[in-house]
């Protein structure tokens, strides 16, 4: 890190070197949160540490803002651990190895952490100064954010006075965030119902597609394989005798599956073969322009007794996996080509006594989420099944009157020369929960540039560093 001089005066990338030093995956936040509340006895600050290792640190008003609102800053502790086959890393326990590439910060053979880590590092640095400009300061530091939000959850937002909150877990320099989808997950149980069947056993993979996030990638045409899946098995029932021994497909509700296994039970494994690739031949041309590298396999087994689904249950298997509503539900009336409502079959497994369809929804309003659990409990009263809904976590919708909004867009076209963009996504942030549990919290969320977040391949635009700080200093200069 030597190389990297951006910012030295103010120290963000001293501060995202000491994070980087220190193991902070999800789930292991003790030392980071530490880490935090040192920091805030080494500067006096006020501080609190919670159960959950949250910590908020709180930096009075200087000179001249002693009357202005407060403001939060706000950014998550944990990152997404990732590496490569060949690195010897223990996330637990190790620190990251950095490198400067050009305008880029990376790590060796890991994830960088940069998501959001330098969200953390550049709160830090404004709190170290003496000789920034601005309102009180709320700095609020959550935990586990990558896998559920879950200590923003936690968080007592009782003990936050402001009204204003920057978010820095963006990741688009030139674009200001101002909604976000909130989510949960809807799992339907189906015991089974087993016969024995003699066959041949034929495994069909569908395999090759490109899946993907299930939020940012939903608008991208996408196929999944469960949905497909069920397609194909809804074809060849008009075609040949078979029964199912397993399907499985999918291993993350947020991913769209881009592989399924199916292993079946065949009566004549020649003309299923011979039908099925001919179907295969269409949907590869019906696909292609958006899943060009589908590459499905049959394998034929051997001709033995096996355990099947029963006649009743494969026909209500098949039912729903092609009736079942998967994808886009609605789009925004008022924001232009956001996906408004969605949901994603991302995993199907079968067990020995259960077949498992998990689900994860999505909405920009609260409602809209509401109706669609509702109708995916609706669905499923056609099967014999148990139902269950997890993982809450709410919308940010968006403010139309939003001054923080205006501010920074201000600041941003002065510093830039030119409007960010402002946009709504289709995925979670923690703007949501602060959102619900403080009202009238206007709330944006902005960062620096990074690439290829939550992979060994992930970077941090130092320049674009620079530039969102230099922003964020001015835009706190502004709040009075």
């Amino acid at each position: 890190m030597a190389k990297l001089d951006s910012l030295k005066s103010l120290n963000v990338f001293k501060y995202f070197e000491e994070i980087c030093n220190i193991p902070h995956g999800s789930e292991n936040m003790n030392a980071i949160s530490e880490y935090c509340v040192k920091f805030a006895e080494k500067h006096s600050l006020k501080y609190i540490r919670d159960d959950a290792n949250n910590v908020i640190i709180f930096k009075s008003a200087t000179a001249g803002y002693e009357n202005a609102e407060p403001v939060i800053l706000q950014g998550h502790l944990d990152m997404v651990c990732q590496k490569t086959e060949d690195s010897t890393i223990d996330f637990m326990n190790d620190g990251l190895d950095l490198y400067v590439d050009g305008d880029f910060v990376k790590a060796h053979n890991t994830t960088l952490g940069a998501d959001n880590g330098i969200a953390v590092a550049m709160i830090l640095a404004i709190l170290e100064s003496d000789n920034l400009a601005h309102p009180e300061i709320q700095a609020v530091f959550t935990t586990d954010e990558e896998i559920g939000m879950i200590g923003a959850g936690k968080l007592d937002m009782s003990v936050l006075t402001a009204k204003k909150m920057i978010n820095l877990d963006a990741e688009e320099d030139d674009t200001i965030t101002v909604s976000c989808a909130g989510g949960s997950d809807f799992k339907a149980v189906v015991p089974l119902n087993r016969v024995k069947q003699t066959g041949t056993k034929i495994a069909v993979t569908l395999k090759g597609l490109k899946g993907g996030h299930s939020g940012i990638e939903i608008d991208k045409g996408r196929v999944n394989a469960d949905i497909l899946a069920g397609r194909f098995l809804n074809h060849m029932s008009n075609l040949a005798d078979f029964d199912i021994i397993a399907i499985n497909g999918g291993d993350k509700g947020n991913a769209i599956p881009n592989l399924c296994l199916i292993e079946l039970c065949v009566k004549n494994p020649d003309t299923f073969t011979k039908n099925a690739e001919m179907y295969f031949e269409i949907l590869k041309k019906e696909i292609n322009e958006r899943e060009n590298d589908f590459a499905p396999i049959i394998e034929m087994g051997e001709k033995a007794e096996y355990d099947v689904l029963h006649s009743d249950l494969r026909e209500k298997l098949i039912f729903t996996l092609v009736c079942v509503p998967n994808g886009i539900v609605e789009m925004s009336a008022d924001i232009k080509n956001l996906v408004e409502t969605s949901l994603n079959l991302g995993v199907l497994s079968t067990e020995d006594d259960k077949i498992t369809l998990l689900f994860t929804l999505r909405s920009n309003k609260k409602s809209a989420l509401r109706f669609l659990e509702e109708k995916l409990k609706t669905f499923f009263k056609t099967i014999p099944c148990k139902v269950y809904t997890s993982g809450h976590y709410p919308p940010w919708e968006f403010k139309e009157d939003s001054i923080l909004q205006e501010v920074y867009k201000e600041v941003y076209k002065d510093i830039c020369g030119f409007e960010p963009k402002v946009e709504a996504i289709h995925a979670g942030l923690e703007c949501g929960i602060f959102t619900s549990a403080i009202k009238g919290l206007d709330c944006i969320a902005i960062g620096p540039a990074l690439y290829d977040v939550h992979t060994v391949n992930e970077k941090l635009c130092i320049s674009s560093v620079e530039k969102i700080f230099n922003v964020l200093i001015s835009l706190l200069k502004k709040c009075k």
